[in-house]
């Protein structure tokens, strides 16, 4: 990984950049740094809250709290666990953080495919004019129990189309989506490259709602896309390749 783009662990910082943006914001759900007022303040006006770590990656170390009447249900992995109060429901997640610096983010419903959850990432590359590029969309597709899609978590990737028309859209509505999300991509880069230099890629994960609403959950700066190496139809791949071999990276 000697390439040269610039990365930032924080996710936090990143999705701060997005929120000062007046046409990207409302594509955030709401994300506050972990402590006990502000989970008690999500909890209150969400009922499914997502717990993630401020400088992780691959889906590690992601905990769903979804509210229940009389009680908090977590999971982990595939684990449930049922806290009767918010205190020891903040102890909990206060012994897993372990010091570290979580966010809380408002959990979306993400939409299925074929009775699976998935989400989509756009990969938005620079060419060596400096431009930024949406250059390829894929999916993740969950699997069933897991709180990740992601591929550490056993989720498998997915072509947008199939998993779309899988999700009860029309050839219309995915290429409206497409155009949309790539637009949103090109965005995304611009609005970075406002605030640091040096961003060569960016892979941003987005969620669409049962409302077929997107949703960027996170942005990453080093995204993977050796799981596309695997698939029948290498097109994204190779497009891919072609422009990270702009700026040095290989795979």
């Amino acid at each position: 990984m000697n390439y040269r783009s610039t990365t930032i662990k924080s996710k936090w910082v990143k999705t701060n950049w997005l929120l000062k943006h007046p046409d990207l914001r409302k594509y955030v759900p709401q994300t506050m740094p972990f402590n006990k007022k502000n989970l008690i303040s999500m909890l209150s006006s969400y009922s499914t809250v997502y717990f993630k770590p401020t400088g992780g990656s691959g889906g590690f170390n992601i905990i769903r709290i979804k509210r229940k009447e009389k009680s908090y249900q977590i999971q982990f992995n595939t684990v449930k666990s049922t806290y009767s109060t918010m205190d020891r429901l903040y102890d909990k997640l206060e012994r897993f953080s372990n010091k570290r610096p979580f966010l809380l983010q408002k959990g979306i419903d993400l939409a299925k495919t074929k009775g699976n959850p998935f989400d989509i990432r756009v990969m938005v590359q620079k060419t060596n004019k400096g431009i930024w590029v949406s250059s390829a969309i894929f999916t993740k597709i969950g699997k069933t129990g897991k709180v990740a899609t992601n591929y550490n978590q056993g989720g498998r990737i997915g072509y947008l189309h199939q998993t779309m028309s899988g999700a009860g859209y029309n050839t219309d509505a995915i290429k409206h989506m497409e155009t949309r999300l790539k637009k949103l991509g090109v965005s995304v880069g611009n609005n970075f490259d406002q605030h640091k230099k040096g961003f060569k890629e960016l892979g941003l994960d987005v969620a669409l709602d049962s409302m077929k609403k997107p949703w960027i959950l996170e942005v990453n700066t080093r995204p993977q896309f050796y799981p596309l190496k695997n698939m029948k139809d290498k097109k994204s791949y190779q497009v891919i390749v072609s422009y990270a071999k702009q700026y040095g990276r290989s795979k």
